[in-house]
């Protein structure tokens, strides 16, 4: 086995460097991050933003950028500590792209659900008739999201399809409603 070593060069180390972190790389995109995989915390979970420091995708792109750029260098004609320090500069300067882009798309995530407190004071529209002592359903918007819900008349009132009711309260799975009759209100349902 010493010989087999010995008989290696310093760009096949490199590349061979190189190789294993984009195998690990895929094996990461395929799978997510490999840390999590396998439960494994790394204590730095970057937790102020959600990114952490230690993602398998940011380790595996700094090792094969080290690989890479230092298989550069032995290419350059650099000896062997350039040619790491080479790979070094180049290992950082990549996964710190990597990990900036990260923590940028994990910002730009948003979530889309509708809580049912969120509804308590908005207007919506009855979409199935609300009988007395009975239950309906309305559609109510909540920014770009239009959210459907069963309702109950709060005085136990008839409320046709069509009409325009306000959300006093929750219960249960139910909204409470109650008539709204300003027509003001009518361009924020259908905008």
């Amino acid at each position: 086995m010493p010989e087999f070593f010995s008989t290696l060069s310093p760009l096949i180390v490199f590349l061979g460097i190189a190789a294993i972190g984009f195998v690990g790389l895929l094996v990461s995109l395929v799978a997510g991050d490999i840390f999590d995989s396998f439960g494994f915390d790394t204590g730095l979970d970057g937790s102020a933003d959600g990114h952490g420091l230690l993602d398998s995708r940011v380790i595996s792109v700094f090792i094969t950028a080290f690989g890479g750029f230092g298989a550069i260098g032995i290419q350059m004609g650099l000896g062997i500590v350039a040619s790491s320090f080479v790979g070094l500069a180049g290992g950082i300067v990549f996964g710190g792209l990597v990990s900036i882009f990260a923590r940028f798309l994990y910002k730009q995530q948003s979530s889309s659900s509708v809580t049912t407190t969120q509804l308590v004071g908005r207007t919506a529209q009855v979409i199935v008739p609300i009988a007395p002592g009975s239950i309906g359903q309305v559609s109510c918007r909540v920014g770009e999201e239009r959210v459907e819900k069963l309702a109950r008349s709060k005085n136990n009132s008839e409320i046709r399809a069509g009409a325009i009711v306000r959300v006093e309260e929750i219960a249960g799975d139910s909204l409470i409603v109650s008539p709204y009759d300003d027509d003001n209100h009518l361009g924020q349902l259908r905008s």
